[in-house]
């Protein structure tokens, strides 16, 4: 069985090979960069499964390598950043993240987050399949190749904002509360209050024609989130 391979990416060149220490205990491959460019190149020419990827970097920081990654890759993504404050987990979040974690951080709490990313993005089919495919008038959502396409067009989403999409298409008009999301996507608690907000608002950028007077995804305001049903 193919081992699952982790980038890790940072300047200091002591955090990357702590970090690889502890994944590699824990039976994965590593593959090492120490800017974004470098990191772009391995993905581009390896099998790369997740990036752990630092935000302050020379060449090309962590936001602009996130955001060139997201232009062809929807594998998962951890930040690293010395900055606590939301505004800068929230733009990491609407870059593409799909974690964020701040140094100093616990080695074993970090690998707790890869074997959580990487469990949901080889299991993107846990959920029960009732067919391939879901068809919401202009939407439509494979659910075998993990794509969608708005009016003919394909979309490219992360692996966290299909899944999301993937929720709440499978069930067209019932509005999911922000705990239900959290229960049944991230399935833990890790996760920033603003995650589900921000990746919402990131998924409706992408399918709606129009994001403030969205055809598909709605908010209820107080209550919680819902795919509008077949006209």
């Amino acid at each position: 069985m193919e081992k699952l391979k982790v980038l890790v990416v940072d300047d200091d060149r002591e955090i990357v090979d702590s970090i690889a220490i502890f994944l590699r205990a824990d039976g994965y491959e590593i593959e090492k960069a120490y800017n974004g460019l470098e990191a772009l190149d391995i993905v581009m020419t390896h099998t790369i499964h997740l990036i752990i990827l630092d935000i302050m970097m020379p060449e090309l920081d962590g936001i602009k390598t996130l955001l060139k990654l997201r232009e062809s890759r929807n594998i998962p993504v951890i930040l690293l950043s010395a900055k606590s404050e939301d505004a800068d987990k929230i733009l990491g979040l609407t870059a593409g993240a799909d974690d964020y974690v701040t140094k100093p951080f616990n080695p074993s709490e970090l690998v707790a987050r890869v074997k959580s990313q990487l469990r949901r993005y080889t299991q993107l089919g846990a959920m029960q399949k009732t067919a391939a495919q879901i068809v919401i008038r202009g939407l439509s959502l494979d659910t075998e190749s993990k794509s969608v396409m708005v009016d003919g067009e394909a979309v490219r989403l992360t692996p966290l904002e299909y899944k999301i999409l993937e929720l709440l298409c499978r069930h067209p008009g019932k509005v999911f509360s922000t705990e239900e999301i959290y229960r049944q996507v991230w399935n833990d608690d890790i996760v920033s209050d603003n995650a589900i907000a921000v990746h919402v608002r990131h998924i409706r950028e992408k399918i709606e024609i129009n994001p403030k007077e969205p055809r598909y995804l709605k908010v209820v305001w107080g209550v919680g989130y819902k795919i509008e049903r077949s006209e």
